[in-house]
């Protein structure tokens, strides 16, 4: 309310020739009287829904962020580009000019597969990544290490410059649920890998809006909500609250923390932006509260009166009144009214647009 309010102080600030000639002639609120000057225009008043909304501050990134550590140990030779994507079959660095590659999966590799491995889901992600790169043409997707996995591991290796050994270990392969983009490169060519040691920053290839909210506001971000969100260079897209974080952190660290709190919105787009800057700034309009079937004019039609409070100027013909009204919600340059007398319809003052 203390935001709407400020809106109608700037308005009434603009429309302050009409409004004292208005509010100062001396007029009641009775029956229309024959007016010598009527407003400059008029508005309709409407009856609908108002939602209240509230901007605040967030950022164009990327989802499901996560470091990835080596499983190698050597020189790094080659790392991918910040930025790049990385899609399944490909590298993600060469240690000693071998290279790590990426695969589909969401368990670790955190033994190494080969014959005799007892059976798991990690065997069978495996595989099927195999089966996806054109390896292992009699190969059964299964949880089971077979020797036509041996196989079809072998001809990989060989594709891939690796030692022909059967045989996968982490030192070769790297599993994450789907492409990744590189967000930050910590390793850097002529460095050290050592196992657990992280060396990729990554994230999805989803974009999202990710907004720090005050822990005071959690009350306007409710999952499945529609947003809008203006982005970098004046775009706006549509989006929709995905998740909404349960932790509430400090916004500062240090002698930086002011004592505030924050939680973790995130807000899918419903389509692309055209924006490929990462961390972009952006600003997000969440609704706060919905008032449905609500009698509402343009806020500039609110009249500051003499004896306090606000009125509208009713105009019927060649006559008007002012009628004193109670304010609701704001929202969209509108704002609800309670008066006496009033209905759908009606006009009201406004000034000159």
């Amino acid at each position: 309310m203390k935001a709407g309010l400020a809106i109608v102080a700037g308005l009434l600030a603009v429309a302050a020739a009409w409004t004292a000639v208005a509010v100062l002639g001396g007029r009641d609120t009775g029956a229309a009287t024959p007016a010598a000057s009527l407003p400059p225009s008029t508005a309709a008043i409407t009856r609908q829904d108002l939602i209240d909304t509230k901007t605040v501050d967030g950022r164009l990134t990327y989802s499901d962020e996560r470091d990835v550590t080596a499983g190698a140990s050597g020189t790094v030779t080659w790392v991918a580009d910040e930025g790049a994507v990385i899609r399944r079959g490909r590298s993600l660095l060469k240690v000693d000019r071998k290279p790590v590659t990426l695969m589909y999966g969401s368990v670790p590799l955190y033994r190494t597969l080969r014959l005799g491995v007892s059976d798991g889901p990690d065997v069978e992600q495996l595989e099927r990544n195999l089966k996806a790169l054109g390896y292992g043409d009699y190969l059964t997707v299964d949880d089971h290490f077979s020797y036509a996995t041996r196989l079809a591991v072998k001809q990989w290796q060989e594709d891939r410059g690796l030692s022909e050994t059967g045989e996968v270990d982490a030192a070769q392969v790297v599993f994450l649920p789907a492409a990744v983009r590189v967000t930050d490169a910590k390793a850097k060519v002529g460095g050290r890998a050592a196992p657990g040691g992280p060396v990729l920053t990554v994230s999805g290839t989803r974009r999202l809006v990710r907004v720090d909210l005050d822990t005071s506001d959690q009350a306007m971000a409710r999952k499945g909500a529609k947003v809008t969100v203006t982005l970098p260079g004046g775009e706006e897209a549509a989006g929709k609250i995905s998740s909404v974080g349960t932790v509430a952190k400090s916004s500062g660290s240090g002698q930086d923390d002011d004592g505030t709190t924050t939680i973790d919105v995130d807000i899918t787009l419903t389509k692309p932006p055209r924006s490929k800057l990462d961390q972009a700034p952006v600003e997000v309009e969440l609704e706060s509260e919905r008032h449905k079937n609500v009698l509402a004019v343009p806020v500039e039609a609110l009249l500051a009166l003499r004896e306090g409070g606000f009125g509208v100027e009713v105009v019927e013909g060649n006559a008007s009144r002012i009628v004193a009204v109670e304010t609701g919600a704001f929202g969209s340059g509108l704002v609800e009214v309670k008066g006496d007398g009033l209905s759908e319809g009606m006009k009201v003052g406004v000034p000159a647009s």
